[in-house]
């Protein structure tokens, strides 16, 4: 879902700018076609996709049970995902913060629909869909946890099942303000945001040099750089932009660099000497200190 909501992010974030348009040529009016169409498609992933994912491996999270057709799911308005965006198999088919992420885009789509392409067929079933899915995340994604009260889930299923959780990668619960249109200050986004900063979260890690977010993509117990850009990312509070900007220089294991994962009792264990990802973050959060942006 993200690889389909992230080029749309950029493409609109750039119009809006510079008012630039010349990347909206007839090619992406058909791009954007099709990602409404496919979005919509998976929203019942059981009766109407043909999308199939096998692997030959022993790591249940790099391929799809069911032959590959994933989890069974039922009908929640969201629409369905395999991979989350660490290229981890989902637990549950429908990612809370993946959804978001696509209704978000889905408005944007809308907007470029209306006033670039003047195709008010797109526009509606854009904003439409984007509708839909709200919706599904406000029916089928929202929990009642029973310290931090009513907070999003990471991933459902329409059946029943929930993952109480939060990914390290973007989109997730804690990026919600930058991906999913949400206010910061938001009732529900900050009572998620206490449970995902909290040992209640499996991925939540602390050490002696670090506490943040990790995933089930690196090695047990690793932090990851951009879930700490993240995490400074989404508070109005300068002195936690600063601690964790500090944070985040004294962890590069000497490197001088962002990595993917680094183990907060040994900076000097990591993953990917060089993570463009997180060290573009890291920047984003220090201009965001700045007042730059």
């Amino acid at each position: 879902m993200d690889s389909l909501a992230f080029p749309i992010w950029l493409a609109h974030k750039v119009w809006r700018r510079t008012t630039r348009t010349d990347v909206f040529d007839a090619a992406a009016h058909a791009v954007l076609r099709v990602i409404v169409r496919q979005l919509r498609l998976e929203q019942d992933h059981e009766a109407n996709s043909s999308y199939r994912f096998v692997r030959n491996t022993d790591l249940p999270s790099e391929t799809l049970q069911r032959e590959g057709r994933g989890p069974a799911s039922g009908m929640t308005g969201m629409t369905w995902a395999g991979f989350r965006p660490s290229d981890d198999a989902c637990v549950l088919s429908f990612n809370i913060p993946g959804n978001l992420f696509a209704a978000a885009a889905l408005r944007q789509v809308a907007e470029i629909a209306a006033e670039v392409y003047a195709d008010a067929h797109l526009a509606v079933e854009a904003a439409e869909l984007a509708a839909e899915i709200a919706a599904g995340v406000a029916a089928h994604g929202v929990v009642e946890h029973p310290v931090h009260g009513p907070m999003y889930a990471y991933e459902v299923d329409g059946l029943g099942n929930t993952l109480l959780m939060d990914d390290a990668n973007m989109p997730s619960l804690l990026s919600l303000p930058l991906t999913g249109g949400i206010d910061p200050a938001d009732p529900l986004y900050l009572a998620t945001r206490a449970f995902i900063l909290s040992a209640e979260n499996p991925f939540y890690f602390m050490g002696d040099h670090a506490a943040g977010i990790g995933s089930p993509h690196t090695p047990p117990g690793y932090i990851w750089p951009i879930a700490l850009a993240v995490q400074g990312l989404t508070t109005a509070d300068k002195a936690e932009k600063l601690r964790l900007l500090y944070c985040l220089r004294d962890t590069t294991g000497g490197t001088g660099r962002m990595h993917e994962g680094f183990d907060p009792n040994d900076p000097t264990r990591f993953t990917r000497p060089w993570f463009s990802w997180a060290n573009s973050m890291v920047a984003e959060l220090l201009l965001d200190y700045c007042g730059i942006g």
